[in-house]
């Protein structure tokens, strides 16, 4: 057990303090933003943004560009979630949960092709495809690109993109040395099937509060 712990800080000994200290509040925020997600809780959204805004900071310096992006995105994605959810469908009740329409998955997989050559035009421009972990980021960041959509718009399937992406990314982040980060994606993951579990119980019934 010992060796693990010193494997894992070893990770640390040439990071600076403040971006180790950075990875760790961002990694937290994360938590509690999947945590509410699977509560169909709106704090979903103020965590979220706070722990993707340290991130692309974080990722910025690292040079890992696609990660970057995918974060930068659920940025973005969150500010249009938080609009989303909060809306009404009378005067009393918020949006459902819902199954993706036929035209979501058209939208869906033309959003994930779109992001793929955008990551590898991204990745191209800086001469950064040289190594395998570039076209894995690829597809992981169009992956969590679709996912963030459907979550944005409350849609079931949001969950099932997370989970292939969260159990690509735990060996991915790992191999690149962002030990914390992988290990919230195994949390990631294990909360992800949970929240696919609670949305379906909660499908097509709308909430009447969006904090609990």
């Amino acid at each position: 057990m010992n060796h693990i712990f010193d494997w894992v800080f070893a990770q640390y000994d040439d990071v600076p303090l403040h971006l180790t200290v950075l990875e760790i509040i961002a990694v937290v925020f994360g938590f509690l933003s999947v945590l509410y997600s699977k509560r169909e809780n709106i704090l979903v959204y103020p965590t979220g943004i706070i722990s993707t805004a340290i991130f692309v900071y974080i990722l910025w310096v690292y040079g890992l560009l696609g990660d970057m992006l995918i974060n930068a995105y659920y940025f973005s994605m969150s500010i249009y979630g938080w609009y989303f959810w909060t809306r009404k469908v009378d005067a009393t009740h918020f949006i459902p949960v819902t199954r993706t329409t036929t035209g979501e998955k058209k939208w869906s997989v033309i959003l994930f092709i779109l992001t793929i050559g955008f990551v590898f035009g991204i990745y191209g421009l800086f001469d950064r495809l040289d190594s395998w972990t570039s076209y894995a980021d690829t597809v992981t960041t169009a992956i969590f690109f679709v996912g963030m959509w459907l979550m944005a718009r409350k849609k079931l399937e949001n969950w099932t993109y997370w989970i292939i992406g969260d159990l690509i990314s735990v060996p991915l982040y790992m191999y690149k040395g962002l030990v914390f980060t992988s290990l919230q994606y195994v949390l990631f993951t294990v909360i992800a099937i949970f929240g696919y579990l609670a949305w379906k119980k909660n499908l097509n019934r709308s909430p009447e509060t969006l904090l609990r």
